[in-house]
């Protein structure tokens, strides 16, 4: 958007400085028929009016002009890099997908760990608790034949995905993947479909799907956020997340944070 003041003004830029969000231009102008070169012998009487062009963007700090190659058009996108990590265009696409793979995980690990723990807290279902789950013994596999298991089928899947981060498309070629290919075409890098991983349809025109990606993004980085406090919960008062917020509801005004911190350090 651009404000100009003046009326009957021919607008042509010189200069331009920016500052809180907000890109000012200093701009000349001269009247229509009139020689404002001449009006004063020796002297160029120029008219100056400002522009001010206001991003309409929102940045993660109100303000703050973001760096250049976090122009806006990623998903999720607020300017965030303080460390210029993804100044390298090949090193800002590996993140990006890095990030929406990780938020992924720690939405599907928050799910999995407050729904088991509900369900251990109230004794629906005799589970251990989130973070012993692993030492768990099964009767139909032993530990040693789930983790080849779980090594093969995620090596396959990560290879295919990193195969495709390389070169867009190619997974979904004919041939690829057994007559598959079909049920899991993907709409994108970092974004499949088909029946199989989009069976809702949702977001399927991808080039115009920003407010799912958005929405995606702003939740995986929650759950990001909640993990790490899951973890560090953990790791202070060895118990699931449900038990600390009995603990915490039971008595709201002593049972807090900084109270199970200093009595943790004590």
């Amino acid at each position: 958007m651009e404000i100009a003041v003046g009326k009957g003004f021919l607008v042509l830029t010189l200069s331009g400085s920016s500052f809180h969000g907000k890109s000012i231009r200093k701009t000349c102008a001269s009247l229509k028929g009139f020689n404002w070169t001449s009006a004063r012998k020796g002297h160029s009487l120029t008219p100056c009016t400002t522009l001010v062009q206001a991003h309409q963007r929102p940045t993660w700090l109100p303000g703050l002009d973001p760096p250049p190659h976090l122009d806006g058009t990623l998903a999720g996108d607020f300017g965030f890099d303080p460390l210029g990590l993804g100044e390298d265009p090949e090193s800002l696409r590996w993140y990006v997908q890095a990030e929406l793979v990780h938020a992924r995980f720690a939405m599907a690990g928050v799910a999995g760990i407050l729904l088991t723990d509900l369900l251990r807290v109230t004794g629906i279902r005799d589970l251990p608790v989130w973070y012993e789950a692993g030492a768990t013994k099964f009767n139909f596999a032993s530990t040693t034949t789930l983790l080849i298991i779980q090594l093969l089928l995620m090596g396959f899947v990560e290879t295919k995905r990193y195969m495709d981060f390389l070169d867009p498309g190619s997974q979904a070629k004919p041939g690829s993947f057994f007559g598959l290919e079909a049920a899991l075409e993907g709409l994108e890098p970092g974004y499949p479909g088909g029946p199989l991983l989009n069976p809702l349809g949702i977001g399927k025109d991808i080039k115009n799907a920003k407010d799912w990606k958005l929405k995606e993004i702003k939740n995986g980085r929650l759950a990001m956020v909640a993990m790490l406090g899951i973890f560090v919960q953990a790791s202070v008062t060895h118990v699931g997340p449900i038990d600390n917020l009995i603990e915490h509801l039971s008595n709201p005004w002593h049972k807090t944070i900084l109270q199970t911190i200093a009595a943790s350090s004590s």
